[in-house]
């Protein structure tokens, strides 16, 4: 069963451009990661300081995995310097149907 994680940023006052370029540039080697299946960084139109990844993972190992990787190390060093408060990760699974 794949793994949805979605994750909250909020930037500093006037970091809000650094923000997106971090998770811009996550995109690409996060894709190529064995077991991701979507990656995508949306900007919340009423508030441009906050932005929320998508990303979907075959299961939870992958997931770790992307936690270990270095353009990941590198981000979070990024976000500890722009966010405005820590990042909210939410990790969801499909609704059982019925």
């Amino acid at each position: 069963m794949s793994l949805t994680v979605v994750a909250e940023c909020l930037a500093a006052p006037g970091q809000e451009d650094r923000l997106r370029t971090a998770l811009e540039a996550m995109i690409e080697p996060s894709l190529e990661e064995p077991g991701c299946l979507a990656y995508r960084p949306y900007t919340d139109p009423n508030n441009c300081a906050r932005m929320v990844i998508v990303e979907e993972w075959t299961d939870s190992r992958a997931l770790d995995e992307h936690f270990t990787t270095d353009h990941f190390r590198h981000v979070k060093q990024v976000l500890d310097r722009v966010l405005a408060e820590p990042m909210t990760i939410r990790k969801l699974v499909a609704a059982p149907a019925g």
